[in-house]
C-alpha cells in the first residue's frame, strides 16, 4: 500500500468511525504535550517519567488506529 492510500485509508476513518476520530484525537494531544515537554531545557524527575509514559501511551494508540486501518481495508477488498 502507497503512502497516499494508506492516507486516503486515514481519511476515511477519521470521516466516518468515531473510535478511530476519538483516538487520532488523542494522539494528536499526547504529541502536543511531548512537543511541549521537548522545549524544555530541563526536566524534573516528574516530567521525564511523564515523558516516558505518553511516548508509550501515544504509542498504543498508533497500534489500536493502525489495527482498525488493517480491520477497514481487509473489509474494502
Amino acid at each position: 500500500m502507497s503512502a497516499a492510500e494508506a492516507q486516503e485509508v486515514k481519511n476515511l476513518l477519521l470521516q466516518s468511525d468515531d473510535t478511530y476520530r476519538q483516538l487520532a484525537n488523542r494522539h494528536h494531544e499526547l504529541d502536543t504535550r511531548l512537543h511541549e515537554l521537548s522545549e524544555k531545557h530541563y526536566l524534573s524527575a516528574n516530567e521525564q517519567f511523564e515523558e516516558v509514559t505518553l511516548k508509550k501511551r501515544k504509542l498504543a494508540l498508533k497500534d489500536r488506529m493502525e489495527e482498525i486501518a488493517r480491520q477497514f481495508r481487509s473489509r474494502a477488498s
